[in-house]
């Protein structure tokens, strides 16, 4: 049994990495933790529909273009508009 076909252990990954997230904020380990998901639900459904699972090449590629459209996707929705500009009313060292 090759824990890398189980599609549990990538769901795990997936939360393990969302809830890192949360520790340390950059939306780049929540891209890497969907990608995961997407990659444990491919499994969960082959393993519904009684089919063989992909090979390790075939699931990394997957989970790495999933990541990528991912982290794209974040970077779109929750980054700042470049055109905005952070101004600052008060000095931190004025009383």
């Amino acid at each position: 049994m090759n824990l890398i076909n189980q599609w549990w252990v990538w769901a795990a990954g997936g939360f393990l990495l969302a809830i890192l997230e949360m520790v340390l904020p950059g939306y780049i380990l929540l891209g890497f933790g969907i990608g995961a998901g997407v990659v444990a639900m491919v499994l969960l459904l082959a393993d519904i529909a009684g089919t063989t699972p992909a090979s390790m090449p075939v699931l990394i590629l997957l989970f790495a273009v999933a990541s990528l459209v991912a982290w794209y996707l974040l970077q779109r929705l929750f980054a700042r508009d470049p055109k905005q500009v952070k101004t600052f009313e008060k000095d931190i060292n004025d009383n």
